[in-house]
């Protein structure tokens, strides 16, 4: 028996930046709504799945939420802190309350009353609550669960493994053979943040890769009000290769489409340097090609090379598990957890569902959901 619970015009399920931001706009148009978050705090991948020395990538202006700016005299590009700090402040700001541990099993609207039926399971007494709405939003976000590829003969390592949102730095490593799975933003910089504490430092660079400096990016997304994107890219491509030159030697390869090109098509982020190559040309930090399996402590890669390692870090993004509690939805979200609408109209599904900050388009995505979701929904009550 579940328990039954007062119904809000509106249900979020997930209380990171774009379901904060989703609310904040929802309390500025006075729509009452429930928060649903299955961990003990709001944005909990920043407050405690993320590691120490990160900062966000692009400049606050394109990372702030609605309504509220991130502040004149926080760093351009603002620390782990900074943004912790900014976040806490927008919740006090906008009142927001969320439902803590509490993990949706199953969402499917009742035709017969016209509304959403969302179970969600009470992790602190085990109990079942029923929440009632017209509207539900799926604000899960694009890194929900933590993803560790299968490797052959991964069960016989005899190290340490551990994914990327259980790493927090590097000073417990130092002079251990530490291999990062995952060329990404998160795993580039947690090599670098390995080789400098000291650790004997490979990275896996499976495809290829954009490597762009801060300014670089900055300049590239504001050229890109004036501009054509394959123009913009084109010209961030040449100034990858007159700022990092060739990189082919180091195990590097430049993508034949452009960076933003890549991410609007398929979501996949250019690499923001934070140090990274430097430590790559000095070689030390070692890039190696796809593993190829796994026995005891010794990796083998798609080279033939054999090398032995004390640590596995897997910085290979996350999976999306909304396909196992979202029930009905054939138009909105694929099996991934992604939109099949394409920008811009990926937020609105049918019969009051909506999505947030799943476009792939980072914190300034999120934010043009919340506003564009609130006030749809404003529209109908």
């Amino acid at each position: 028996m579940a328990a039954k619970i007062e119904e809000e015009a509106v249900v979020i399920v997930g209380a990171g930046p774009s379901g904060i931001a989703t609310a904040a706009y929802l309390h500025h148009l006075s729509i009452p709504y429930t928060i649903l978050e299955r961990e003990d705090c709001f944005a909990s991948l920043w407050q405690k799945y993320s590691y120490d020395r990160v900062h966000l990538h692009l400049a606050k202006q394109f990372c702030q939420l609605p309504l509220i700016p991130i502040p004149a005299n926080y760093s351009t590009y603002l620390s782990k802190d900074e943004f912790i700090q900014y976040l806490n402040d927008y919740v006090s700001s906008f009142e927001i309350s969320p439902r803590y541990r509490r993990s949706v099993e199953t969402a499917s609207h009742d035709e017969t009353v016209g509304k959403w039926r969302i179970s969600a399971r009470n992790l602190e007494n085990d109990v079942v609550e029923d929440y009632w709405s017209r509207f539900l939003v799926v604000a899960t976000g694009e890194t929900c669960d933590p993803n560790i590829p299968n490797v052959a003969g991964s069960e016989s390592f005899m190290g340490e493994v551990l994914h990327s949102t259980r790493y927090k730095n590097g000073k417990r490593f130092q002079r251990k053979n530490v291999l990062v799975v995952g060329s990404g933003n998160s795993g580039t910089e947690i090599a670098l943040d390995l080789a400098n504490n000291g650790a004997k430092t490979s990275i896996v660079v499976r495809s290829p890769i954009h490597i762009l400096s801060r300014t670089m990016t900055y300049i590239g997304l504001v050229l890109l009000k004036y501009l054509p994107l394959k123009w913009v890219d084109c010209m961030l491509t040449m100034l990858s290769k007159i700022v990092y030159g060739d990189l082919t030697k180091y195990g590097i390869e430049r993508p034949k489409e452009g960076p933003f090109a890549l991410k609007v098509k398929y979501g996949k982020y250019p690499v923001i340097d934070a140090g990274t190559i430097d430590k790559i040309k000095s070689r030390e930090i070692q890039v190696l090609p796809a593993i190829r399996s796994i026995k005891g402590n010794n990796v083998t890669f798609e080279s033939e090379k054999e090398y032995t390692f004390d640590v596995i870090i897997f910085a290979t993004g996350f999976k999306r598990s909304t396909n196992q509690w979202l029930k009905g939805d054939d138009y909105l979200l694929n099996e991934d957890g992604l939109p099949k609408p394409n920008f811009p109209n990926h937020w609105k599904g049918e019969k009051g569902l909506y999505c947030a900050g799943l476009a792939r388009r980072g914190l300034y995505g999120a934010a043009l959901d919340a506003e564009s979701i609130a006030r749809d929904i404003k529209a109908q009550l």
